[in-house]
């Protein structure tokens, strides 16, 4: 080793030179780079190429004898990430793989980061063994932790709060200003975990609930609501406030329900928008938060969980080029991904769209949207008069809530213009019926309304834990099932549970009832025939079949169970 190299190489630039991996003057300089930049020697050393990360993990493990890990082979949800704090394996380009009694194995590109061993030594108090990983392996890894970090907040949990002293004098008031300087940082903290916790877990809503000897805090997964946190009572003006602050609504305002919305940075490169309202109650003001989660809108058609004649149908309908299209369901039904689906595969640069929604929930570019503000006398009737005249070829109104947002609508799907919207029915013919009921012409109602879709949805089976279920064949006919569909040994399966899901389910599934209008159905409506007339004739043309037939075929094909069916279908 000459002269030059002695003086001027250091740490593993020294093996990379020796085993002819680098020039000496190239390995200086590389290092120099790497220092100005602020990277570990051997990820500027691969980010640009100047020698593979498969041959330095090799050398690595000639000179030093460590053994060589490939990180593809590990569970990434298994890693030992809760062992180091974030920012100091970030800081050493490390990545803790495992814990085994005293000993923290640490997955690391360069075995002569001595500092990265004696400094997460010293912090952890366990004994370090050093792991050889591929550089860019580890980068990635390091990446995909890092995201998950940044949606899992450190170690505040409920319990913590109940020891910390919020400074409430006797009689439970305090000065504003010392309040939020003794509580700020750890109701911040905690209302940041709980946010993202709801993030991470794919929760819809959180609820934020103050009664008068406890606080709750409930999460909705699956469309089922659960109970996520119990804080001290003695906080909850202090949640709400945070929330309120956060959501830019009047904190002093406590006595009537308020709207707002949160944009909350998850990441350099990740936000996620979250709708609030607040509410005066007995105890408190309770606060709900709807998650809204922009690509929902761009799944596709096909996640949808139309059958394949009803994907048929809500394709031809919407391409059509002027008419109405209605979508019905409860709150939570997935009413507004459907929409915002079809408004998605519309969506070019030829055609003008344009919605007016209370509140607008998924914000998507190219679509001229309107938030619907009653307050300051913007009404659905307002937003669509206008839109008629900016030239549209695309509408969407959130909900038709009265017979003035109704006809203009009807008036607009007649005269050249797709129009999309909601109404609250129980089903896809009583929609029909709804229409007729608030006023408007059962000829308007025939000759607009292409196509009406009512929708449940269903939570998931696991795939991880379904498991068959034996029913007696007297149940299965009881439930629906055909002597058919019985007779030619059907299988069902009920949700068991694992650490994979929440009790058996993971993910929800739509559930749909299409009713296009056709001559038959259109007849009815004109002679002013009731749903019972109409789901008749649609049954006779034999293209239709309601919500509980379309949830038991789900049951049949093994996505969902008869337990969950019954509980969002049966009467």
């Amino acid at each position: 080793m000459n002269d030059e190299l002695q003086q001027n190489l250091k740490g593993f630039t020294r093996y990379l030179v020796n085993a002819g991996l680098m020039e000496v003057q190239e390995a200086i300089d590389a290092a120099k780079n790497a220092s100005q930049e602020g990277l570990p020697l051997i990820s500027y050393v691969v980010n640009k190429g100047l020698v593979s990360s498969k041959k330095i993990a090799l050398l690595a493990h000639q000179e030093f004898g460590l053994p060589l890990f490939d990180l593809d082979a590990i569970n990434k949800d298994s890693l030992a990430l809760d062992q180091v704090e974030a920012e100091l394996y970030t800081k050493h380009h490390v990545l803790p793989l495992v814990k085994r009694g005293n000993r923290l194995f640490l997955a690391a590109s360069d075995p002569t980061n001595q500092e990265a061993i004696k400094e997460i030594q010293f912090s952890t108090g366990l004994a370090i063994e050093i792991i050889l990983v591929e550089e860019e392996k580890l980068a990635q890894a390091l990446e995909d932790a890092s995201r998950s970090q940044e949606a899992a907040l450190g170690a505040m949990l409920e319990e913590n709060l109940e020891n910390i002293d919020f400074g409430l004098d006797a009689d439970g008031e305090t000065d504003e200003e010392t309040q939020t300087e003794i509580d700020e940082a750890p109701v911040v903290r905690f209302v940041n975990k709980i946010l993202l916790d709801a993030i991470n877990s794919g929760v819809s809503d959180i609820h934020f609930e103050p009664y008068e000897k406890r606080y709750r805090i409930r999460y909705r997964q699956d469309g089922l609501l659960y109970e996520k946190a119990s804080p001290p009572v003695n906080i909850a003006q202090r949640l709400s406030s945070r929330l309120k602050v956060m959501a830019r609504l009047n904190i002093a305002e406590r006595r009537v329900p308020q709207d707002g919305r949160i944009k909350l940075k998850v990441s350099k490169h990740h936000a996620i928008d979250f709708r609030v309202n607040t509410c005066p109650t007995l105890y408190g003001e309770k606060v709900v938060l709807r998650i809204l989660d922009a690509s929902a809108a761009t799944i596709g058609v096909d996640a949808l969980g139309f059958e394949e004649d009803q994907k048929k149908l809500f394709m031809e309908a919407i391409k059509k080029p002027y008419g109405m299209i209605l979508v019905t369901g409860p709150t939570g039904s997935g009413k507004t991904v459907s929409l915002y689906t079809a408004l998605n595969i519309l969506n070019a640069p030829e055609v003008n769209i344009s919605t007016a929604e209370d509140p607008v929930e998924i914000q998507v570019e190219g679509i001229n949207q309107v938030n619907i503000n009653p307050a300051s006398g913007l009404h659905f009737a307002d937003a669509l008069r206008a839109f008629l005249r900016q030239d549209p070829d695309i509408i969407m109104v959130g909900e038709i809530r009265d017979l003035e947002t109704g006809e203009i609508a009807v008036k607009a799907a007649q005269t050249g213009h797709m129009v999309l919207s909601t109404l609250h029915t129980n089903d896809a013919p009583q929609t029909l019926t709804r229409l007729a009921n608030m006023g408007i012409p059962p000829y308007n109602i025939a000759s607009s309304v292409n196509l009406i879709m009512a929708q449940r949805l269903g939570r998931r089976l696991c795939e991880h834990c379904k498991e068959p279920e034996d029913l007696p064949r007297t149940t299965l006919l009881e439930e629906g099932f055909s002597e058919e569909e019985v007779a030619a040994g059907l299988t069902i399966y009920k949700a068991v549970g694992c650490d994979k899901c929440n009790n058996g389910y993971k993910g929800r599934v739509g559930i749909f009832e299409l009713l296009p209008v056709s001559e038959g159905i259109a007849q009815i409506i004109l002679e002013e025939g009731n749903a019972m007339q109409l789901k008749e004739q649609a049954l006779k043309e034999g293209y239709y079949y309601d919500l509980r037939t379309a949830g038991l075929l789900k049951v049949k094909n093994g996505l969902t169970s008869l337990e969950e069916v019954n509980r969002i279908t049966k009467d």
